[in-house]
């Protein structure tokens, strides 16, 4: 695949979810999509596979109906029973070819990465995009250690199949585009903003300006 159709199977925009969210939040999540995310991820370590499945099923019409991706994390039984467009993998998961094997030479491989070499690593093993993170400081990734900041996504040979995430927002996600990164992939900067729709729509402004 060359490198030019590899950064079109990136998503710009990922809209990370739980389950909980495909329906207490499911307003947000459709304003979201309207605004500019093109990508909404479903991760949810504590679910039921039932509830991941029907969650996933949910968020697919939603995903379908503005043209956008949709993607489970780690589940490929989830991902091929709900249609999900691909899977993405954690950094400890299995090998990429062997999430293309069984989902299919269309289907979206993504993983997350904490380094820039390990980014590489992921991207040279067959990954269509890579999450790098956390760029600037988050609570959520706070297990992962000290912020990486821009200079990891500096670091990169191919930027444009490499998503930033980590405490990311409008003020700084044209910083990450500055730096290198395709796109960005955010949870509170939209599901907890004040107006939705104006965050992801700021959001995709700032990155669609660095193209």
């Amino acid at each position: 695949m060359s490198p030019r159709a590899a950064a079109v199977r990136a998503p710009r925009l990922m809209l990370i979810v739980e389950v909980a969210d495909a329906t207490a939040r499911r307003d947000v999540i459709v304003a979201a999509l309207a605004a500019g995310v093109d990508a909404v991820q479903l991760r949810d370590r504590r679910a039921t596979g039932a509830a991941l499945l029907a969650a996933a099923r949910d968020l697919r019409e939603l995903t379908h109906a503005h043209d956008a991706t949709l993607l489970v994390n780690d589940r490929v039984d989830v991902a091929l029973a709900s249609g999900a467009d691909g899977v993405h993998l954690p950094s400890d998961s299995f090998p990429s070819a062997a999430a293309r094997r069984l989902l299919g030479p269309q289907a979206r491989i993504g993983r997350s990465t904490h380094a820039a070499a390990e980014a590489e690593e992921a991207l040279d093993e067959g990954a269509d995009y890579v999450v790098l993170g956390p760029i600037f400081p988050t609570p959520s990734k706070e297990g992962f250690g000290p912020p990486l900041g821009v200079a990891a996504l500096t670091a990169l040979r191919r930027g444009s199949r490499v998503l930033a995430i980590g405490g990311i927002d409008a003020t700084n996600a044209g910083e990450t585009r500055a730096a290198g990164a395709h796109g960005v992939a955010v949870i509170r900067a939209v599901l907890d903003a004040p107006d939705p729709a104006a965050a992801a729509q700021a959001l995709r402004t700032a990155i669609d300006a660095g193209r």
